[in-house]
């Protein structure tokens, strides 16, 4: 069905001054101090209207006449902050060439800095009618997509100052903004669950404490909560179906809360003040692989009313359809130019205007896609490289998407981190016990140079992590073979099967002593590996305090205490332990290296910047990296190998550290090394044991626990 939509009669309120022309650009509602300009993008509409609403909801519909370079555009004196507003663009209703116009529902305009609260399903918002073909066009009004605000673009930054930590120096933390705050005692209720509870002083202390330099945030763009999940009294908690990539989550937002939605902005602003006052930064996890408005059968909101065809990608062959690399229905049409821009203009935003200090780019192989294949040298990133602002802060890619050749860890660009999942499974599968991953070891632990060393990146572009918001918790990794997942109504049938955990002979929770030890010291295992590895250590908010999700492995839906910190029960020894894991890291320069291992000679014939040994103390052969047997080693760290300078210029220069790992269930005898310049070896932290203290003289041996870490510090002779 082919339907041409025509400008209705509009009110033209005898309140507001006549519509001027106003500026093609920015995009978006910009105040001036005077009045506001409009400017939309629609390269297919035959019309725009813009919609002004008053705080009863009445609506004035103003007739957008301007047009230049595809841009809609006007200017309205006397329009100031705390305005609501939406569109009705007019156009083809042709859903088998692409075009879904329909002036009978009111967009949310892509660049809104600010909405007025969540959707409204059941105010409508289809563009066509529900229960039949997607073909049959909506002819009653659809008001349900939240409203845009104009906001003040103002506020006081005077003071404040990035904290610019190199990535080689960074230990990332990713937490939920309400679940990290939602049940903590000494957050005010109030405040609890919201940007500003984030930004309360008992929160920035435990941070501070706990030594990281970074929160990387789960998605604080506003999200939509989908209505299979509502039906079952169930949200979207993790919020990666993005519905606007300027305005934070009114979820979030303690102002919003109070009915002052427009609030959030400066909220979010006061956060990241209060953040990086603590020399904190702040990561963003955004997602502009997709938008919340789904496949041919989804609902019309922004984007797709909008403009379709230049928003999303289209099956060519039948544009009634959508391109699904993500999984959610969609797939956001980054080869073309508008869209780009809009992604750019989003990431420059939230540097600029909100001074977040990174981004985790969700699914980010699907931005990578030139048609089909994954293209490093894609129109996106080759703008990112080029951008004096975005390619200046952090960058980090999910290296993957749902589509063919999709997995693409170790191949993104210069500048780039990465999520290396490699180094989960890796890990993982060498604490469960198994064998001939010694190599692969090797390589994780030195900052994966098979990956990363070849492409001109340093090992810091290694984003190492054993745990993440996808899939078990620390805990959960050492306490569960099998997922757990009833409490999301799918059946347990959602969520991996391959988690590559293992739950030490009891599953779930069990008054197992034996089993109990052995839970505590996986974890403390998984804690060491990522924290004394090469690379940059990323901790998912709440392992530290032993946090758990019941086995539930995709809790994306469950905004509850499942999801949320249970302050109440907390982990001493285990909060203890992870804090000792930072400040050691960030004591030695030599765990955190900005180059790669050279193996060139340091210190006379035999000694290299690594030395890989036996638990014998011979160095590793070839056939020991091969031998399926081999689940121990030591990894020699000579502090004089560095290769580096410090802020000053002087040459940097450690310890001389030995790191000891035994995958193995069998207590091993492990002859340290002798050095001409190391006498003793001072034991600094022992897995199996928080509080052992060990002096072992040089080219005797240790007791290393099975299934445990150590780690040493040279004495020098």
């Amino acid at each position: 069905m082919t339907a041409t939509s025509n400008p209705q009669p509009t009110d033209q309120s005898a309140g507001l001054p006549r519509i001027r022309p106003g500026k093609p650009y920015p995009l978006g509602a910009t105040w001036d101090g005077k009045g506001t300009n409009f400017a939309l993008y629609s390269e297919n509409a035959t019309s725009v209207e813009l919609c002004l609403f008053d705080d009863a909801g009445v609506e004035t519909r103003i007739p957008v006449g301007e047009q230049t370079a595809f841009v809609w555009h006007g200017y309205l004196p006397s329009v100031n902050p705390g305005q609501r507003y939406g569109y009705r663009v007019h156009g083809q209703y042709a859903p088998e060439e692409g075009l879904r116009f329909n002036p009978n529902v009111v967009l949310l305009d892509p660049y809104a800095k600010a909405l007025d609260g969540t959707e409204r399903f059941a105010e409508g918002v289809f563009g066509y009618v529900p229960g039949g073909s997607d073909d049959v066009m909506q002819t009653t009004e659809q008001r349900g997509a939240p409203l845009g605000i104009v906001v003040d673009p103002g506020f006081n930054w005077v003071g404040d100052t990035k904290p610019n930590v190199p990535f080689h120096q960074s230990v990332i933390y990713e937490a939920h903004v309400k679940g990290l705050t939602m049940t903590h005692p000494d957050v005010p209720e109030a405040l609890r669950g919201t940007y500003a509870g984030v930004a309360t002083e008992p929160v920035i202390q435990y941070l501070k404490d706990l030594g990281i330099t970074a929160i990387e945030f789960l998605p604080v763009h506003q999200h939509l909560d989908d209505p299979f999940l509502l039906d079952k009294g169930l949200t979207n908690y993790w919020g990666y179906s993005t519905l606007s990539f300027f305005a934070p989550d009114v979820r979030y937002s303690a102002s919003a809360r109070r009915g002052d939605p427009a609030g959030a902005v400066p909220e979010f602003k006061n956060m990241v003040r209060a953040l990086h006052a603590a020399g904190i930064e702040v990561i963003l996890d955004v997602v502009y692989n997709h938008t919340a408005e789904g496949n041919h059968m989804g609902p019309t909101l922004s984007f797709k009313g909008i403009d379709n065809p230049t928003y999303y990608r289209l099956v060519a062959e039948n544009p009634r359809f959508y391109f699904d690399y993500t999984g959610t229905g969609n797939s956001l049409n980054v080869r073309h130019p508008q869209t780009l821009q809009l992604i750019m203009d989003s990431l420059r935003y939230w540097v600029t205007d909100m001074h977040v200090d990174g981004f985790r780019f969700d699914l980010a192989s699907t931005l990578a896609r030139g048609l089909h294949e994954v293209d490093q040298l894609s129109g996106f990133f080759t703008i990112i490289h080029q951008d004096p602002i975005i390619g200046q802060v952090k960058l980090i890619a999910e290296p993957w998407d749902v589509g063919e050749g999709g997995y693409q860890v170790g191949n993104f660009p210069v500048n780039w981190a990465e999520w290396n999942g490699i180094y989960r499974d890796d890990m993982r599968a060498f604490w469960q016990g198994e064998g001939g991953l010694a190599r692969d070891i090797g390589y994780r632990l030195t900052g994966s140079s098979d990956l990363y060393q070849n492409d001109g990146r340093k090992p810091y572009a290694s984003i190492n992590f054993v745990t993440a918001h996808d899939g078990f918790t620390l805990r959960d990794t050492v306490s569960y073979n099998h997922k757990h997942n009833d409490a999301n109504g799918e059946g347990n049938q959602d969520g991996h099967n391959d988690n590559k955990s293992w739950n030490c002979g009891a599953e779930g929770e069990t008054d197992d002593p034996a089993v109990n030890a052995l839970r505590r010291q996986q974890q403390r295992n998984l804690l060491a590996t990522l924290l004394l590895c090469q690379g940059t250590p990323m901790i998912l908010g709440g392992d530290e305090l032993g946090r758990t999700q019941g086995g539930n492995n995709n809790a994306y839906c469950q905004d509850n205490e499942i999801s949320w910190y249970d302050w109440a029960n907390i982990d001493e020894e285990l909060l203890a332990f992870t804090r000792k894991l930072i400040a050691l890291r960030k004591a030695h320069p030599a765990l955190h290296r900005r180059k790669f291992f050279s193996g060139r000679t340091i210190r006379g014939e035999d000694v290299s910047d690594i030395v890989w040994l036996r638990f014998d103390g011979q160095q590793m052969s070839d056939e020991d990296w091969y031998n399926p047997q081999t689940q121990s080693l030591g990894m020699f760290l000579d502090g004089d190998g560095l290769d580096d300078v410090d802020a000053e210029g002087n040459p940097l220069r450690d310890d001389d550290l030995l790191l000891l790992l035994s995958g193995t269930y069998i207590d091993l005898p492990f002859k340290l090394p002798e050095l001409d310049s190391c006498g003793e070896w001072e034991l600094v932290l022992d897995t199996s044991d928080d509080h052992a203290t060990e002096t072992v003289k040089a080219g005797e041996e240790t007791t290393l626990k099975g299934r445990s870490v150590k780690l040493y510090r040279c004495k020098r002779a």
